[in-house]
């Protein structure tokens, strides 16, 4: 009963900012439309202008904030889920055998007969070679591919993970990106409008003469431009560095931590350039481009690099010398397709 009471209230506590913010928009709702477009303004085409751009806005920017909390994040396949039988350090010791240029037939270890159908499988999955050449991640026990992280709040790891954010009780990675930068972007387009129409009911509550210009409604009014004023400039700082990312082809993570390729560390290791890179995250659908709905390219697991050194591509050059001396034909055990590798 303990552990339930307990997860109960550590799920009330990361739904705290989410309530926050659907009560914010709540009240600005209230405030925008009651208070300033019903109450405080007089002139009826002005009110109808005012609620007729308003709504749009706000059921595009719900519609994307919504998308960012409830899309599942992307989880690792289970195709690079390691087996009972097969422990990180075994893969570890396979990629280090070919890495160091040893036959792979040579190999006759009962245990790594074990390993080499699903070694292969793993294989497909573009790894970056560091010091540890495999990255492996302890709690989920499976190889994390590219880009992938462990997220300590979500209890899994998800792929191409940013950050896990607060605001959206959520982990923005590959599946919900596009959705969160949209949300900042919709987010500062709403801000910026309540705060461009409420300010002149703003600078005339504090120059007005008579008390009627400072009741109740006009105090919403007030609060609402202080708010929208501050949300802007959060989100604009946001939403800029995030189009930085989207340019650039990074995660935040891979900002503070560059990727490492065959050839090092490489921070634009992903780029594809500008054109390519906003491609990839928001689709070759201009239609779609600024709507929540999922366009970006690849399965999460496999991305395109900017640049190939053939001088640290050691595996595939271990294993065309395997096709060419003939030993390949050993090595194709159940589960394994040439034609796959191949189109890696």
């Amino acid at each position: 009963m303990a552990p339930t009471v307990v997860n109960i209230c550590f799920a009330l506590v990361r739904w705290t900012p989410v309530l926050f913010i659907t009560a914010v928009i709540v009240w600005s709702y209230y405030a925008y439309v009651i208070q300033m477009c019903l109450f405080s303004i007089s002139n009826i085409p002005e009110k109808i202008i005012y609620l007729f751009i308003y709504h749009p806005i706000l059921f595009i920017f719900c519609w994307a904030y919504w998308k960012t909390i409830f899309t599942e994040t992307g989880t690792v396949p289970k195709e690079v889920r390691l087996t009972r039988c097969v422990s990180y350090r075994t893969i570890s010791q396979c990629f280090s055998f070919i890495y160091l240029g040893v036959n792979w037939s040579s190999l006759k270890m009962t245990k790594m007969k074990k390993v080499r159908k699903n070694f292969w499988r793993v294989l497909l999955v573009d790894y970056p070679f560091s010091v540890q050449p495999v990255r492996y991640c302890e709690k989920c026990k499976c190889i994390k591919p590219d880009r992938a992280h462990h997220c300590s709040v979500c209890g899994k790891c998800n792929l191409k993970m940013d950050h896990h954010c607060p605001w959206v009780n959520n982990c923005v990675c590959f599946t919900n990106y596009k959705f969160f930068v949209l949300f900042l972007g919709y987010g500062l387009l709403y801000c910026a409008w309540i705060a461009s129409t409420s300010i002149q009911y703003f600078i005339k509550f504090w120059t007005g003469v008579s008390g009627s210009d400072r009741n109740l409604s006009n105090l919403h009014v007030v609060f609402l431009f202080f708010a929208s004023i501050m949300f802007s400039i959060s989100l604009l700082s946001l939403f800029g560095y995030h189009l930085f990312l989207v340019c650039s082809n990074r995660s935040t993570l891979e900002t503070f931590r560059a990727p490492i390729f065959r050839g090092g560390p490489d921070k634009d290791g992903f780029s594809l350039g500008r054109k390519g890179n906003f491609i990839e995250v928001f689709g070759d659908s201009t239609a779609k481009w600024f709507l929540p709905l999922f366009t970006s390219f690849g399965d999460g697991v496999n991305y395109p690099v900017r640049t190939i050194d053939e001088d640290y591509d050691t595996l595939l050059g271990q294993r065309q010398r395997w096709m060419e001396d003939g030993t390949a034909e050993e090595d194709n055990s159940p589960g394994f397709d040439n034609s796959s590798l191949e189109q890696t």
